[in-house]
């Protein structure tokens, strides 16, 4: 059985420029912490940058692979899927992990609940990390998973989940048969609010930034 774990790097971000090579409080690149997740992870046997520019060789740690993937990949058009297709034409596996750049603070620990759900039982086809959401939400007007006239306490409510970027995984069949990430029988696997964080604007790079600033100063 073979466990392989891609991320998908594209250089030429719009909303936070370079965010993937953004230094933090010691110079550490964004992309490297995702990396050293994957890295440290227990299950997974290989670790790819898929990439179109070959400058992101000069940020990646031991232990990760670079694979130079097509420059179309790298439009607005392109999801996520598009790009998984493309590189499983390329590296065989039994099953795939994939994670993003944007949530440094993911844990090899997190990861591997993922792969372990997938791959140690028959319950679930694939799984991904969440976040819980347990407060009053509100959609098009109006209230989403409660009754503004009997509102409970926000502990009572029942959770919403939110898809965070630190880990997909799924056995070559699920996206072969689906051609998507998740299955039909997920698991969502639960972190914390830190591992939630998903750097997509300028303030939740400061946020990112910040916080990790406060982890390296209190260890």
């Amino acid at each position: 059985m073979k466990i392989v774990a891609m991320v998908p790097i594209k250089l030429n971000s719009e909303r936070v420029k370079e965010k993937n090579l953004r230094p933090f409080y010691d110079g550490k690149p964004l992309v490297q912490f995702i990396l050293e997740a994957l890295v440290k992870s227990k299950r997974v046997d290989e670790v790819y940058v898929y990439c179109s520019s070959e400058r992101i060789k000069d940020y990646l740690i031991e232990g990760v692979k670079f694979l130079k993937r097509p420059e179309y990949l790298d439009g607005n058009t392109c999801n996520c899927n598009d790009i998984i297709r493309e590189f499983m034409k390329e590296v065989d596996a039994d099953y795939y992990v994939v994670s993003h750049a944007t949530a440094p603070f993911t844990t090899p620990e997190s990861i591997d609940r993922c792969i372990a759900s997938v791959v140690d039982g028959e319950e679930y086809d694939s799984a991904f990390t969440v976040e819980k959401i347990q407060t009053f939400l509100w959609s098009n007007g109006k209230p989403m998973n409660f009754d503004p006239s009997h509102f409970p306490r926000t502990q009572d409510l029942d959770p919403i989940y939110m898809e965070t970027s630190g880990a997909f995984v799924f056995p070559r069949e699920v996206f072969e048969t689906y051609q998507r990430r998740i299955g039909v029988k997920p698991c969502l696997v639960e972190v914390s609010p830190e591992e939630s964080i998903d750097i997509d604007t300028e303030y939740d790079m400061s946020v990112a930034q910040a916080l990790y600033k406060q982890m390296k100063e209190n260890q």
